[in-house]
């Protein structure tokens, strides 16, 4: 392993006098870093660890903020098995073994706590627990050639506690997907099991089933497994369902007792969102700046941020009180999300003819532009990933800029799609992106790890917005001139459509419970209502003149709707 695995060109960046050639160079690492030739990625890492020791702050911030992104991850990073009764022997649970093919290569695990062990199997990592003790606090190591992570593991015998049950476990998928706000844990199904029988003589009997405690918000899923009497043979743990992609709309477990996500900020569990109707109704409007167009809703769903075009001002609503106050940027801006914990807000901006384009970075609670990013001409649609990244559409260049929310000012990584991307949305438990691209007619479908267009999916004419369900399952594109919409199987890309919708759909979303769609037509002053599943349409609800986009609450109870004629925002009630 050493520098001479890496491309020359990149050698030559990161030994420049340049500081601006070193920071380009730590992008190309970053994205070698994720590649699966072994050799080269293992260089990069190395020359990252160099970096981080560089002269310049910027490029050795730049080093170790890569670094960090391309090193092992755990999802959940904790495993709680909770309270278990003394005659249940074993106790599994499955957690995800994230990162670059490296992550994995030759990675070792070892476990540290009482009765506990656990194997690694590709990126699932199976922690066992056979209680040895009242008690358990340890922990499970995984470590590599990309780092080392280790997940928490507790769990406590009480001889008083209930007598184990019966349940259906979620897969791991649905677990991440939950994890990423995405998705959702579908509630367990749990039932006492009858006490032990007696045992025959000369023949073993099977005394006890399959459990599993479930816990909400980034906890791990618990299995478990119980043999018969001394002699049995040993167990042998049941592997997960495999995943049933569709809306979740179950009542899940009592989220007073579940454990903490572990983000700054609360997701609210696809299970415990509004189910949504299929003939939404507007409830009010909220007055904004001149021309709004992008709309985002902060993860705690109390705030609404609206971009108004004709006016450099960012409008800032509170959710409960309807009142907007204003933040001014130094451009015009266009369209807005938030991070992922939603302490900052990120606008993309740029004038008429193109100048001043860039993404203003807004402090949430101070109200305050924190700084501004330099980005390629007419940044579009932005978004940030579930790896905690901002996206940025350049739609001018026909290409997607990636940014690290944590501060750097440049751009850490840049791939080129067809021309010219107007948005993207993720898949997280895919680990796949996916961006509209308008001039090209076709959907993008870019594998996250390695940055690469695994595939463009032909779409209706002039794709403007795309939408990917909570599950992951699922994606939506508006075709604005065919006047109809797609929706696409996010696994085998094929496409059902095209769905016809109202006059110039120009932006989609999908219901907290994913089990409806929203289309947003900006000629006719509509929204078209679609079943998720099958793509009927339930309904057309009139909002106000020009609608541009729709952002849905976290909870899927409201919907909020951009309505650029009228500088105001619809409010639509889609869950109840």
């Amino acid at each position: 392993m050493s520098d001479y695995d890496l491309p020359p060109h990149v050698r030559a960046e990161i030994a420049s006098a340049s500081r601006d050639a070193r920071l380009l160079g730590v992008g190309e690492l970053a994205q070698l870093a994720m590649s699966a030739d072994l050799a080269v990625a293992a260089a990069a890492r190395l020359a990252l660890r160099h970096l981080t020791d560089d002269d310049s702050r910027s490029v050795a911030a730049a080093a170790a903020a890569a670094l960090g992104r391309t090193a092992v991850r755990i999802t959940p990073d904790r495993v709680d098995f909770g309270q278990v009764s003394p005659e249940t022997p074993l106790l599994v649970s499955e957690v995800l073994v994230d990162g670059p093919p490296l992550a994995v290569a030759a990675a070792t695990v070892t476990a540290a706590g009482p009765g506990l062990h656990a194997t690694l199997a590709g990126h699932r990592l199976r922690i066992e627990w056979r209680p040895a003790s009242d008690w358990l606090d340890g922990s499970v190591t995984v470590r590599g050639p990309a780092g080392w992570a280790d997940v928490r593991v507790t769990g406590q015998v009480d001889a008083t506690g209930p007598a184990p049950v019966a349940a259906t476990a979620p897969t791991l998928e649905e677990r991440l997907a939950a994890e990423a706000g995405v998705g959702a844990l579908p509630a367990t199904r749990v039932t006492v099991l009858p006490p032990p029988a007696r045992r025959r003589a000369g023949g073993t009997l099977l005394i006890a089933g399959l459990t599993a405690l479930v816990l909400l918000g980034g906890a791990g899923v618990a299995v478990a497994l119980t043999t018969g009497l001394p002699g049995d043979r040993a167990p042998v743990a049941a592997p997960l369902p495999a995943a049933t992609p569709g809306p979740l709309t179950t009542a899940a477990s009592d989220p007073a007792t579940a454990a903490p996500a572990p983000a700054a900020v609360a997701r609210q569990p696809l299970a415990l969102r509004a189910a949504s109707v299929a003939k939404p109704t507007a409830v009010g409007t909220i007055r904004v700046g001149a021309e709004p167009e992008g709309v985002a809703v902060s993860p705690d769903g109390r705030t609404v941020y609206v971009a108004n075009q004709n006016s450099r001002i960012l409008s800032v609503v509170d959710a409960a009180t309807r009142r907007a106050t204003s933040v001014r940027l130094r451009n015009t801006p266009r369209f807005v999300t938030t991070s992922r914990d939603g302490g900052l807000v990120f606008v993309s901006m740029y004038e008429k003819d193109m100048s001043g384009s860039g993404v203003a970075v807004v402090d949430a609670a101070s109200r305050r532009v924190v700084r501004y990013l330099a980005t390629g001409v007419q940044p579009f649609t932005l978004a940030v990933g579930p790896d905690d990244r901002l996206w940025v559409p350049i739609h001018s260049s026909g290409r997607v800029e990636m940014y690290a929310t944590g501060g750097t000012q440049r751009a850490d990584g840049r791939m080129a799609v067809p021309p010219n991307p107007h948005a993207v949305a993720f898949s997280p438990v895919l680990r796949r992106a996916f961006t509209a691209n308008h001039e090209s007619n076709a959907v993008a479908v870019i594998d996250m790890p390695t940055s690469r267009v695994l595939r463009s999916v032909p779409v209706s004419r002039a794709p403007h917005s795309v939408a990917v369900s909570p599950d992951g399952a699922r994606v939506l594109v508006a075709g604005y001139e065919a006047g109809t919409a797609d929706l696409i199987d996010a696994r085998t890309l094929r496409r059902t459509g095209p769905l016809r919708v109202g006059d110039k759909p120009q932006a989609v979303a999908f219901a907290g419970d994913g089990g409806h769609a929203y289309v947003v037509n900006e000629g006719d002053n509509s929204v078209t209502v679609l079943d998720a599943s099958t793509g009927a349409a339930t309904a057309t609800v009139g909002v106000g003149r020009s609608p541009r986009a729709i952002a849905v609450a976290p909870d899927g109870r409201l919907a909020y709707v951009s309505n650029g004629d009228d500088d105001t925002i619809t409010i639509l009630r889609i869950g109840e």
